[in-house]
């Protein structure tokens, strides 16, 4: 396989915990990587090979006038990496915005794609992730594009997950049909009337559903998507912040918290975003993994891995074969 693009240059943590993720997903995994950043700010990178950039877009600049501007940066010449056959995925913990721009621009869209989506999985106990798409790529939606969604998460969800006939759920404010905002409404008859090969729609889903077992993908718009994605993490950060703090307010609490370690550990990861790595982009000429701003060496490592996945699933080829007719 040919390497993943690693954006060493992007994310709060950049470079030195991008070097050290990549370097873990090299040498411990045997996976091969190339970072594309400023050869001489990127420290000790072992036997990894650098695709020099000089030019970094920051966390809060504007994605499409950088994009547009600094055709030297580490998005750009990682994304023209993978559309050049120089790589065969793109990572980045950098500016959102400009990853998808810099994916889309250079990669370029799969035909008949309408939008491409940011798929991301959230845990649930007990069960397979669901997926939920749209997590931020695009703040207004026509209907029609959540049938594109949904027909793009089912994909994913068959090869990342293994998930044999994907449940395809619409997010809203109630269960029943006629429940949500016109938009919800118009989206959900375009969802029952649509086919969907070897997946099938089972009606809406509210936000308590989106860490159980409702469904195995969960379409929406992406201001929706992003807000209840941002929420969930917060309030599941709040959540083990406040069961940790309860466990050493006392001794026997302590003492317990002891016994109990392991499973409060294992929880404890199941829940973090660093777990999963990051969020794929779905509808591009290639596989784009966009992880959290602040990323530490074991989400970029897990990134990595998931890049690496996707190609070895083929998940573009998949994408294609299911909405690249502009069904």
């Amino acid at each position: 396989m040919l390497p993943v693009a690693v954006d060493a240059m992007g994310g709060d943590r950049a470079p030195d915990e991008i070097v050290a993720g990549a370097r873990r997903a090299a040498e411990d995994r045997g996976l091969p990587v190339v970072l594309v950043g400023r050869p001489g700010e990127l420290g000790d990178i072992g036997d990894l090979e650098v695709i020099a950039a000089s030019e970094v877009i920051a966390m809060d600049a504007d994605p499409g006038s950088s994009v547009r501007r600094m055709k030297d940066s580490s998005l750009i010449r990682a994304a023209e990496a993978v559309r050049d056959g120089v790589a065969s995925a793109m990572v980045s913990a950098g500016n959102t915005g400009a990853a998808m721009a810099s994916a889309l621009l250079r990669m370029g869209r799969i035909r008949g794609v309408a939008r491409p989506a940011i798929a991301t999985l959230l845990p649930a106990p007990g069960t397979t992730p669901t997926v939920l798409l749209d997590a931020g790529a695009n703040s207004e939606c026509n209907p029609e594009w959540l049938v594109q969604f949904g027909r793009m998460g089912a994909v994913f969800a068959r090869d990342r997950l293994g998930v044999e006939e994907p449940r395809i759920a619409l997010l809203s404010i109630g269960e029943e049909p006629g429940k949500g905002n016109p938009f919800v409404k118009k989206a959900h008859g375009r969802l029952t009337e649509a086919q969907f090969e070897g997946a099938r729609f089972i009606g809406n889903v509210e936000g308590r559903d989106l860490l159980t077992d409702a469904a195995d993908v969960v379409v929406t718009d992406g201001f929706t998507g992003n807000v209840a994605l941002k929420t969930l993490e917060g309030g599941l950060k709040t959540l083990m912040t406040s069961l940790l703090t309860a466990m050493s307010a006392r001794q026997e609490a302590a003492e317990a918290a002891r016994v109990l370690g392991p499973e409060l550990d294992g929880l404890y990861q199941q829940f973090h975003p660093d777990t999963y790595g990051g969020a794929i982009l779905l509808g591009v000429q290639g596989v784009c993994v966009i992880s959290h701003g602040s990323s530490n060496a074991l989400a970029v490592e897990n990134a990595i891995g998931l890049a690496a996945e996707m190609v070895g699933a083929n998940v573009v080829g998949h994408l294609t074969g299911a909405v690249g007719d502009g069904g």
